[in-house]
């Protein structure tokens, strides 16, 4: 008996006798959760292995067991659009969720045009942002992860935030007009959980099995299994971007005073901005200052203000009157510092800025908004700059974006998800597949199906956007990636069913890859939703969609789907941005008409015509082709 008494005490002194675990539930099921309404939920979690757990929801009593390893499960039936409920999970301690909502959850996914937050549009849609209080509109941002070994079944953090004027900013922009619209159409709760990253092509959230069908990207998920390799070149990238810095920082002759205000610098050049670097200018990647005197009258002294710097390739630090106002690492963000009241004077004031250009060619971005601001009052930066080069450096070793590699982003950030419903996803990536558009036709169907396989609903509405306008507009008919793109993704159609497609070739900016109209773009996804996920068959949810061609002589007539109450040339009698070639592939301009709803497009100088293109351009402006209901056609092309 003795013996017998001493064993447990044994055991637990050497630190064998099993830990009891607390319940711990999947990172989802948290307060302010939105679960899918109408089909059953599965609430799992872990728990001390064969633990009985117990969920309390309303008067009702569900039971289940753990299994050996620990996890549990139990399957909510089907609710009705609601709440707040609360969930109670008792076995060993107890787990209470509050505040959670049954409506229609959407995954949001893709690449920084969908990652991209309502705070880097703020300035756009301030008096929106002021009105966004609704409970019923909420968020989950996936961190960023990526795992090139294994599917993750959690994730490492997040939680659910109900739309207001703080927590708003923190939304996908794209997702939260998406939510917005379709709420107030349903008046349905509307969960957004946000799983995107900056920069990410397709392939990178494809699982291990679905990439086995492209033998390239499947060969480069392999490699990057090798956590030395990873490890080795992390530790080359982290070495060469220090010593460059390093070398930048220790050679660069205006660090210690040219951001003064009493710098003679009488003898620097003069660059009128904003621009790019001219060529003759002598600017080169490396350190490069710039100044500019403004005279502050003295109404504005005194006051906190803002400075507003458009976009700068690559980097910048920048200061007035000497004092540091701001800084931004990288070439996307629009530059906004804020400054106190005691930063101006009156008279004279020096803006100086440092820009740091890494690799290609620096400037200040035009057409973007340069002026400082105090109140309603603004004083305007554009114009002439006093320019010296600090330091001269090589352009820094391209970095290995391992994060970007095949499959990594699904098993961290997808796979986590797939054990629970959902309405449908939202889709806004393609930018980072231009480089191989004609892959980009097999990998896109190919990622549909993929997560449609992995949630085991073969029908899941997918919505997605086609690439918005972007790179300076060309005088002639051209080659471009991103139309080639815009055809693949108009091909989608076409190859999978539940799927619609969002235009946005008149919401981009030409210099930006990041526009700020994020609200069309959500409210043309609303639309496509009405349609494909809600069963609205009668709506016009999107623009006209070339459907087949027919040759006469020497005209070409184009027959649409979409052309809703009739076909439109918006803005003009003549329709714009068709380009015409016979069988040699030599396009030119041609002219175009709308009759009896078809398009007829001819060129004098085409007198065998093979095939036609509309929109065919990075960015086409000036394309015109809409029907009535406002929504833009989509560029295509009738042959290959």
């Amino acid at each position: 008996m003795i013996r017998l008494l001493l064993i447990p005490a044994l055991i637990s002194a050497s630190g064998l006798q099993p830990v009891l675990c607390q319940i711990k539930l999947h990172r989802l099921i948290s307060d302010g959760a939105v679960l899918q309404r109408n089909v059953p939920v599965p609430l799992q979690g872990t728990s001390t292995p064969f633990e009985v757990i117990t969920l309390t929801f309303g008067n009702a009593l569900f039971t289940t067991r753990a299994d050996s390893t620990g996890m549990w499960k139990i399957l909510l039936p089907p609710q009705p659009a609601g709440g707040p409920h609360t969930l109670r999970f008792s076995g060993t301690n107890e787990v209470v969720v509050h505040n959670i909502l049954f409506g229609d959850v959407w995954i949001c996914s893709g690449q920084s045009n969908m990652e991209m937050t309502v705070e880097r549009v703020k300035e756009k849609y301030r008096a929106l942002i002021e009105q966004s209080f609704n409970p019923y509109i909420r968020h989950f941002e996936v961190p960023d992860r990526y795992d090139f070994k294994r599917p993750h079944p959690e994730l490492t953090g997040g939680q659910w935030k109900e739309a207001n004027p703080e927590n708003v900013l923190e939304f996908s922009a794209v997702a939260w007009f998406f939510a917005k619209d379709l709420f107030e159409h349903y008046k349905v709760p509307i969960g957004l959980i946000n799983a995107s990253l900056g920069g990410s092509p397709a392939e990178a959230w494809m699982s291990e099995d679905a990439l086995k069908a492209f033998p390239e990207a499947y060969a480069e998920m392999q490699r990057f299994k090798d956590d030395a390799q990873i490890k080795e070149i992390e530790s080359t990238d982290s070495k060469n971007a220090s010593e460059w810095y390093y070398r930048l920082n220790t050679t660069d002759s205006g660090l210690r005073k040219w951001h003064l205000p009493n710098l003679d610098d009488t003898d620097w050049p003069t660059l009128e901005l904003p621009t790019y670097w001219p060529a003759g200018s002598g600017l080169t990647t490396g350190a490069i200052w710039l100044r500019k005197v403004i005279e502050v009258p003295e109404k504005l002294c005194g006051k906190s203000g803002s400075l507003w710097l458009g976009r700068i390739v690559d980097a910048d630090s920048v200061f007035i009157n000497g004092e540091f106002v701001g800084t931004t690492s990288y070439q996307y963000p629009p530059r906004r510092y804020s400054f106190g009241p005691g930063v101006l004077h009156p008279g004279k004031n020096i803006i100086a800025v440092r820009v740091i250009n890494s690799a290609g060619r620096g400037g200040f971005v035009p057409d973007k908004p340069y002026f400082l601001a105090v109140g309603s009052d603004t004083l305007d930066l554009t114009g002439s700059w006093k320019y010296r080069q600090g330091c001269k450096m090589p352009p820094i070793a391209p970095q290995t974006f391992i994060r970007w590699k095949p499959g990594g982003l699904y098993n961290g950030m997808i796979a986590p998800l797939i054990q629970f419903p959902v309405k449908g996803v939202l889709w806004y990536q393609g930018e980072s597949n231009t480089n191989n558009p004609q892959r980009y036709r097999e990998v896109f169907p190919s990622l549909i199906s993929n997560w449609r396989e992995k949630w085991k609903l073969g029908n899941l509405p997918f919505l997605y956007v086609q690439l918005a306008n972007f790179m300076e507009a060309k005088p002639q008919p051209s080659e471009s990636n991103w139309a080639e793109l815009r055809q693949a993704q108009l091909e989608t159609l076409n190859k999978v069913p539940a799927v619609a497609m969002v235009v946005t070739i008149d919401t981009g900016e030409w210099n930006d890859i990041h526009p700020l109209d994020k609200q069309t773009v959500g409210k043309r996804l609303a639309l496509a939703a009405r349609h494909v996920a809600y069963g609205e068959n009668q709506l016009v949810y999107s623009g006209p969609l070339y459907k087949r061609h027919t040759i006469r002589r020497n005209k070409v007539v184009l027959y649409f789907n979409h052309t809703g109450s009739g076909l439109w040339a918006k803005g003009s009698n003549a329709l714009q941005h068709f380009s015409i070639a016979g069988a040699d592939k030599k396009f030119v301009w041609a002219n175009a008409r709308i009759k009896n709803n078809k398009v007829i497009v001819w060129s004098d100088a085409v007198q065998k015509p093979a095939v036609v293109r509309y929109a065919w351009a990075d960015n086409p402006h000036g394309a015109n082709l809409y029907n009535k209901e406002g929504l833009p056609a989509s560029p295509f092309t009738t042959g290959n």
